[in-house]
């Protein structure tokens, strides 16, 4: 009997999604037989024939890309046959070449990988379904979360196992010639990492992906966050593939196109190792065939299930109903570029959103995510030499898992809770280690050496212990997070007014909204849906215009955890904020991590700091990117070396603000309004 389950769905989404673990089938049957079976998709009624050559053409040859090598020609002096040769260059190394036979290879390979590495991939098949009809009715395009280099493989080779159209992928540039032209011909478009103001490459980039969607050639798959995600956290999506694939909809080039939002949860994930040594400053490894064969020690590992939760086709069409006037698209022709104008920037942005919400709304919650939120919560010296009672984390463990089902989480728990939790710290065995009924923090083992470590090198030991906790909480933090900003704004406000409550609430969000996904412009519904949670586990107590503390304590117990768990990202923010008012007028990047870094690390020696979260290189970006939106620091336009202009004042003043300094009644009430 196929292994299936069922699980409860968060509001909003669909109810009781069966999903089957499709590796139950790759174990019974020939794996060959799997990749060279008959394939036979279903694609787009509106695409006509054409090939990978075809599609080069058709975008080398376009009205769009013939008036911009002429722009090019004439503002730099070159020849248009010249820029046009260019263009050429760029489109034989961007462009895919997609082939059935290294689909099938892939196939072959991908089933023998998975079955070693996976317990389990559970896919939903009323997803599948409906993505299937999605595929002939419309151009699609595909938008997973990026959280594993393993997240494009997986859903070619699930696309392929079920005979739907596999996609075509934007792929940042590999340095493996072997290893990227075999992904070539599974279907992976190139893109350069570092594209800047080169107005030519950008050219060919949208021609090419707009083609694509008109001519329905493929589903189009990629990842809105843009890059994959070093703390397993949503990152602020970027938006410039988002304006390519929907400009032919603007522009009335195609009906409609359909989004889908594609959910990835890990219970563990292939390169964790890597991502805490990264965010500590760590250069990550170089990609060559060297590395890839040292890379195949993870198949000796188990890395648990794998869900894949494909979400509703959602039509742009309806999305964007009301939101953009595409009429503005018929003054000036389809083929001339056009500026984006700010009402289509503002639909792209929060469609960008959007979709990173419902990919966080459709991932699911693993039991490690739940007890990693909990040993971030115990004093880092317990974990590392005393050890927490096994009971203690048991207890707290079930008691998490009620709040999250309350709170509406997707929640895989396969088996009894004894079984579950103690299998899930037996999968973790490089985090967590059980000894003697206490659970410890792994931490990695120093070669032998002759002197001893000093206190810095051992903070950078625990740090990368502690992150690796982190990136898992990270997985599941988005449960909790609205919750977690009202606990937090009645902990530091001390009022009970609403109206000053959803202020600070607000200005919580402008200031952790590189942090955390907020749709624009639903401050609102977010502070009303923080506010029903509560409610609902019995915390708080409202009024028209109060809000009460639950004196219980079951409410309480909620209350504390939920501000624990945002306590550091509040202190990582701090520390930074007292560099920036305290030492610097003009800060270069380059410069403000290591300097941030080795102020943490003396707070952290010192005991004035418990947070080692504030180590973590994308923290410290994510702080600049936050006062670049506050206007608290400005990037000087001369510079090269992205180089800030800090505004002590306004720096003091939000961290002020964070700390209860600056009462509620001065901050602006309108909702989403800036500091």
């Amino acid at each position: 009997m196929t292994n299936t389950y069922i699980v409860s769905g968060r509001a909003g989404l669909e109810d009781d999604k069966e999903f089957v673990d499709i590796l139950e089938e790759r174990r019974r049957s020939s794996d060959l037989g799997h990749a060279f079976r008959t394939f036979s998709p279903h694609p787009y009624k509106g695409a006509l024939p054409c090939s990978s050559g075809d599609l080069n053409k058709a975008v080398l040859d376009s009205q769009y890309l013939h008036y911009v090598t002429k722009q090019i020609a004439m503002e730099t002096g070159s020849s248009v046959e010249a820029v046009r040769e260019e263009a050429g260059v760029i489109m034989e190394e961007m462009s895919q070449n997609l082939q059935l036979g290294f689909i099938r290879l892939m196939g072959y390979t991908l089933s023998k990988v998975f079955k070693r590495v996976f317990s389990n991939i559970f896919v939903n098949m009323e997803g599948l379904n409906t993505l299937q009809q999605a595929i002939q009715d419309s151009p699609v395009i595909l938008m997973p979360n990026h959280r594993s280099y393993v997240d494009f493989l997986v859903i070619s080779y699930i696309l392929f196992t079920y005979d739907i159209p596999v996609p075509v992928i934007a792929a940042g540039i590999r340095k493996m010639k072997m290893v990227g032209e075999i992904l070539r011909r599974s279907g992976a478009f190139f893109i350069r990492r570092a594209i800047g103001s080169d107005k030519l490459y950008w050219a060919v980039l949208s021609e090419y992906v707009k083609t694509i969607v008109r001519r329905g050639f493929a589903p189009v798959e990629f990842y809105v966050e843009g890059f994959r995600s070093r703390t397993l956290k949503s990152l602020t999506p970027k938006l410039g593939m988002m304006h390519m694939v929907l400009e032919p909809y603007f522009k009335g080039e195609v009906y409609d196109i359909k989004l889908v939002p594609i959910s990835i949860s890990y219970d563990r994930v292939l390169e964790e190792s890597l991502l805490a040594q990264e965010l500590l400053g760590v250069p990550k490894p170089k990609e060559s065939t060297t590395g890839l064969l040292k890379a195949s020690r993870v198949l000796q590992e188990n890395y648990g299930s794998m869900h894949v939760n494909f979400g509703h086709p959602l039509s742009v069409r309806q999305l964007c109903q009301g939101k953009i006037d595409r009429c503005q698209y018929n003054l000036i022709p389809r083929d001339l570029p056009q500026i984006p104008t700010p009402e289509a920037q503002s639909c792209v942005n929060w469609l960008a959103h959007l979709m990173v919400r419902i990919q966080e709304e459709g991932s699911h919650t693993s039991p490690w995510s739940l007890m990693a939120c909990l040993l971030l919560q115990i004093p880092t010296a317990v974990l590392t030499e005393a050890g927490l009672l096994w009971h203690q984390l048991t207890e707290k463990t079930l008691w998490l898992k009620k709040l999250a089902l309350d709170f509406g989480a997707h929640l895989s728990w396969p088996g009894s809770d004894s079984d579950v939790i103690s299998s899930t710290v037996a999968l973790h065995r490089t985090a967590v280690q059980r000894k003697a009924g206490r659970v410890y923090l792994v931490q990695e083992e120093e070669p032998a050496r002759k002197c001893p470590i000093s206190p810095e090198e051992g903070v950078v030991r625990t740090a990368a212990a502690v992150l690796m906790l982190a990136s898992y909480r990270n997985q599941t933090v988005h449960v909790f997070v609205r919750p977690a900003l009202l606990t937090t704004a009645i902990h530091v406000t001390k009022s009970t007014r609403r109206d000053e409550l959803f202020s600070f609430f607000c200005f919580l969000q402008d200031v952790f909204s590189n942090e955390f996904i907020f749709i624009p412009g639903k401050s609102s519904q977010d502070f009303e849906e923080a506010c029903f949670l509560l409610k609902k586990c019995g915390a708080l107590h409202f009024s028209q215009q109060e809000v009460t503390v639950s004196e219980t304590e079951a409410g309480l117990e909620v209350l504390s955890f939920l501000r624990a768990l945002l306590q550091p990202f509040i202190d990582s923010y701090q520390v930074m904020f007292r560099y920036l008012y305290e030492e610097v007028h003009v800060i270069s990047e380059k410069d403000f991590l290591p300097a941030v870094r080795s102020l943490a690390t003396k707070l952290i020696l010192s005991g004035e700091l418990h947070t080692y979260e504030t180590l973590s290189s994308d923290t410290q970006k994510n702080v600049l990117s936050s006062l670049r939106r506050l206007e608290a620091v400005t990037k000087l336009r001369a510079s090269e070396q992205n180089e800030y202009s800090v505004d002590k004042a306004a720096v003091k003043r939000i961290g002020d603000i964070l700390s209860g300094k600056i009462p509620p009644q001065m901050l602006q009430t309108t909702p989403d309004a800036r500091l």
